[in-house]
């Protein structure tokens, strides 16, 4: 199904992101190992045991920008570059899947996201609202 601007748009940025943080990352020296963490925020998954609203909001928290950037601040904040280099590799792991088209959950199906939405069984593109007047 084709994408619409919005959801390119949104693509392109993830991949800027992803770009930036990758940079950063071997810009401040943070040690080759710690990469482990890049699959970590997908454990979030294992909140949807307890049902769609509690599994999207978990998987949300661990899949938005504003947990890592907040990581990051204190790591600045505290000169503690670990928690830094953490925040880079988990910012990366958003926008890498931002890039791959997954998005943050509705709680009306893991499939919905803000990227996509789940109708009849397919996984359908969001459409833009080009030419619905206010």
């Amino acid at each position: 199904m084709r994408q619409d601007s919005t959801t390119t748009l949104l693509r392109l940025e993830a991949a800027g992101v992803f770009a930036l943080t990758l940079t950063a990352y071997l810009m401040t020296g943070g040690p080759s190992w710690l990469w482990f963490l890049v699959l970590l925020p997908d454990l979030s998954f294992l909140a949807y045991l307890a049902g769609s609203r509690t599994g999207a909001a978990g998987y949300n928290f661990a899949h938005s920008y504003l947990t890592p950037m907040l990581l990051g601040l204190v790591g600045v904040l505290t000169h503690h570059p670990f928690l830094l280099s953490a925040a880079l590799i988990w910012a990366a792991h958003i926008a890498a899947d931002r890039v791959l088209g997954y998005g943050l959950k509705r709680t009306s199906g893991f499939g919905d996201t803000h990227l996509s939405q789940k109708q009849s069984g397919k996984t359908m593109k969001v459409q833009s609202l080009q030419g619905v007047q206010a």
